[in-house]
């Protein structure tokens, strides 16, 4: 008996989050894919049901990233491409714009940092005095703010929604339920075992691609290293996986606290960067229905857990009080959490988005994304514009 004739896809996306939509998007009306067969799998029951809808929903200016990292690059680039796709698609956002606020001794502080933002492009900050500040908020206690008139929230379901909708009118496949269970290169593309679960039974189902594309998120790492198990000989292995550099992934956990008294700000409120744990700070974060929520806080972690632990409160109390003191702490209800990949780095320094075309390693149709955490909702479409440049120079 013959053996079965295997689907074969010029292009599969493993992870359906925000990122991995803007890719499809991306690539499904290029010009250089008109025709192509493009393909999403995606683990769980629906798309961004991971990161991309456990965040703080904030169209970020790019200010706070190292000068020439990709984060500073791209967070620039897509948060314009953001706002014109919000302008043309009718997505619900906001350019409400945000303050970084400064306690007293952390001016130069905040002059640093409006001038690492200046360096990056973000030239559009302006320093704000105790006493205009007060009449802007009322509300928020502090000497100085740095005010960024380019910082917006969005409604990241219906952009997502929005970008799988348009992929499917050029030609998308989206799968849902489908977890990739190998992954073996072949002389041309590479051969994916999965399981899809129809909600009835687990079914295996094998395909091939000439073109994979990692936007795992937090199994970025996981997918990379399946690639490299997936050769035959041992020997081959070896020899990928000491060239391909699959990189360290930390965890780290942010709850966010529901505030349920009055939301007494017009803008976002950030404090300064908590450099120690690599976050923005626990923040005030405004949604499009005018909702006020505290968060994230960072926790490092070893497994994923999106339980909110009520016992936060306090801590969280303590830290929002020093900007806005009236907050009162009986009002601050579990909201949720979300789980941040970063990489691991030897100094200790905040990790860059890592987006490599495996050309180098021998692999010209594998293009790997590790590391897309804040601002990846921001960078979205710019990363997607990244990807498919990297494979243009392979083709």
């Amino acid at each position: 008996m013959a053996a079965k004739k295997l689907d074969r896809f010029d292009v599969v996306i493993v992870g359906g989050g925000v990122v991995g939509l803007a890719v499809a998007y991306q690539l499904a009306k290029s010009p250089a894919f008109v025709g192509k067969s493009i393909v999403i799998l995606e683990r769980e029951k629906g798309f961004g049901m991971q990161t991309s809808s456990r965040n703080s929903e904030v169209i970020h200016a790019g200010i706070y990233y190292d000068v020439q990292s990709l984060k500073a690059e791209l967070c620039l680039l897509g948060r314009e491409l953001l706002y014109d796709y919000c302008r043309r698609f009718e997505i619900p956002h906001s350019r409400i714009g945000k303050l970084i606020v400064a306690q007293a001794g952390q001016d130069t502080a905040l002059e640093a940092l409006e001038e690492k933002a200046r360096v990056n492009g973000v030239t559009n900050l302006r320093m704000i005095d105790r006493a205009l500040l007060t009449r802007i908020e009322p509300a928020v206690a502090a000497s100085a703010a740095l005010f960024s008139p380019s910082t917006g929230i969005i409604d990241s379901h219906s952009f997502m929604r929005s970008l799988l909708d348009n992929a499917e009118r050029h030609g998308v496949i989206f799968s849902h339920s489908t977890s990739v269970e190998s992954v073996m290169p072949e002389e041309r593309g590479f051969l994916l075992s999965t399981i899809v679960d129809d909600g009835r039974a687990r079914q295996p189902y094998a395909l091939r691609t000439n073109t994979l594309i990692n936007c795992a998120g937090l199994d970025a790492q996981r997918l990379a290293t399946m690639v490299i198990e997936g050769y035959t000989s041992a020997a081959d292995a070896q020899n990928l996986s000491e060239i391909f550099g699959v990189p360290e992934q930390v965890l780290s956990k942010g709850s966010y606290f529901d505030y349920t008294g009055a939301n007494p700000f017009s803008h976002l409120i950030y404090p300064l960067p908590d450099h120690g744990n690599d976050a923005l700070g626990i923040h005030a974060t405004i949604d499009l229905s005018g909702a006020l929520r505290f968060g994230p806080d960072a926790e490092w972690c070893e497994n994923i857990d999106y339980s909110v632990d009520p016992s936060k409160a306090a801590l969280f109390a303590k830290s929002v009080q020093q900007y806005f003191p009236a907050l009162d702490p009986a009002k601050l209800k579990p909201g949720y959490s979300g789980i941040r990949t970063k990489l691991q780095t030897a100094s200790g320094a905040p990790s860059d988005f890592i987006i490599r075309n495996e050309k180098a390693s021998g692999l010209p149709g594998l293009v790997n994304l590790f590391g897309i955490e804040s601002p990846g909702l921001t960078s979205s479409l710019a990363i997607a514009e990244r990807v498919e440049t990297l494979l243009a120079e392979t083709t």
